[in-house]
């Protein structure tokens, strides 16, 4: 990908046939490692050919590409597990006793002991 933007930019800017040289020094430019081959495959494949017309006929096959929106999560286990899980959850929850803290947190005023 970084080799085909590389190229564009350039036929942007308005070198209208750019070269190997010119694509590697762009991508060396910001700091990327440009493959030999992958540039002159690029340059060799895009060479002489309309852009625009190349553009549009790559974003009518992209249309064509189920992208489906569709399921969520994966299925998890089913009914009896999770009937499991409820009643763990229901024996855990067992009411808590109240401590006796001697009037701590009574709210009359105040412990006789204190």
């Amino acid at each position: 990908m970084r080799h085909i933007a590389a190229y564009l930019l350039l036929r942007l800017g308005g070198n209208d046939a750019p070269d190997a040289d010119a694509v590697t020094n762009v991508l060396t430019a910001v700091g990327v490692d440009a493959d030999a081959d992958a540039v002159a495959k690029v340059v060799a494949d895009l060479s002489g050919k309309d852009l625009d017309a190349l553009i549009a006929e790559g974003s009518k096959k992209l249309a064509a590409v189920p992208t489906g929106g569709g399921g969520g999560g994966g299925g998890g286990a089913g009914g009896a597990a999770a009937a499991e899980e409820v009643e763990e959850e229901k024996k855990e929850e067992e009411p808590e006793e109240e401590a006796d803290v001697g009037g701590l947190f009574d709210s009359s005023g105040g412990d006789a002991a204190w």
